[in-house]
């Protein structure tokens, strides 16, 4: 058994993202629920995570950005719309009144988590915050992403903790643009990605390796969706992730956990299952135990189909934690 610790906070329901849409309320609640349920959940190993500071995101996002976001945020208060119709103006993101608290949660969970493991008040987190944030890029929110969770996690470690070399793994169906571009010239952050070939945000190609001295500290695997997506997703992660990490040696290793390559989901089109979630996480954690202490810090990226991401979100826990569960 290995002390997982979960990081959760309501108020991430508060962000509205409009009717009908994939990203809602109701996928914090989906994993909330069957977390609890299968009494993973406990006060002991739960922690309600603090803000991130206009500091701690600006080690990844720039100023503007930061000012752009406060000001759509606050016209769409001044507007009166609270339904989560209101779009953030550089791209792709619906906000209400109550987004930025949520996503300074969301980022200051990714924070959190960093200092449960590195004062070892644990030895894995996940935290199931929203909104997600591997599509946010320096200058840009976009793809239901405000700020990028990982990345910023990523830089506090290495400035708070000195640590050297960072793994990111990136199981999420799209490509996570946001988090490559804030480390694309960076050979500190090795960014390895499996995703969807063609899919938003289009971004991802084999050739795209990282430029400059980062170049081969980003490992893109763009896959073909369909019946043998599941199979091309396992053995990058058997094959080129375990050689690679063999020369980079992490200290410390993030999963963006994005779970809309199940076959259940709406956005997606692989054909992964629960248990294939759970596969992933043991291949990455053998990688963290290894290198990195067994140090891993896990955030929720995508997920659209609620039982799926239920699934996928538990067997992802339970292994993490090193323990079986029966899903009956």
């Amino acid at each position: 058994m290995r002390n997982t610790c979960l990081l959760a906070d309501s108020f991430c329901l508060r962000h509205l993202t409009g009717t009908g849409h994939p990203e809602s309320p109701l996928r914090f609640q989906a994993i909330d629920s069957i977390l609890s349920f299968k009494g993973l959940k406990k006060a002991s190993n739960t922690f309600k995570p603090r803000n991130a500071t206009p500091e701690e995101l600006l080690l990844c996002h720039s100023k503007e950005y930061l000012q752009i976001v406060e000001q759509d945020i606050q016209q769409c208060a001044q507007m009166g719309i609270f339904d989560g119709s209101y779009s953030l103006s550089t791209g792709d993101v619906q906000i209400c009144p109550d987004s930025l608290q949520a996503a300074l949660i969301a980022s200051g969970a990714a924070l959190t988590a960093i200092d449960l493991i590195m004062e070892k008040k644990a030895d894995n987190v996940f935290s199931y915050q929203r909104p997600p944030g591997h599509h946010a890029c320096r200058d840009k929110g976009m793809g239901f992403c405000i700020f990028n969770n990982a990345a910023i996690a990523a830089r506090y470690a290495q400035i708070k903790y000195e640590i050297k070399h960072i793994l990111i793994v990136d199981w999420d169906v799209h490509h996570g643009n946001g988090t490559q571009d804030i480390f694309d010239n960076d050979p500190s952050v090795f960014y390895f990605s499996t995703h969807q070939k063609g899919l938003y945000p289009g971004t991802g190609s084999r050739d795209d390796r990282g430029v400059g001295p980062a170049e081969g500290t980003k490992l893109n695997f763009p896959i073909v969706p369909g019946a043998a997506s599941r199979l091309a997703v396992l053995e990058a992660f058997q094959g080129p992730l375990i050689e690679a990490m063999q020369s980079f040696k992490p200290e410390l290793v993030l999963i963006s956990a994005g779970f809309d390559a199940h076959y259940l989901d709406p956005l997606g089109g692989f054909n992964l299952t629960e248990n294939d979630f759970a596969e992933l996480t043991r291949l990455v954690m053998q990688i963290a135990d290894q290198y990195a202490g067994g140090k891993i810090v896990s955030l929720l990226e995508g997920g659209y189909h609620l039982e799926g991401l239920a699934l996928s979100a538990l067997a992802h826990v339970t292994t993490l934690m090193d323990k079986h569960i029966h899903n009956n």
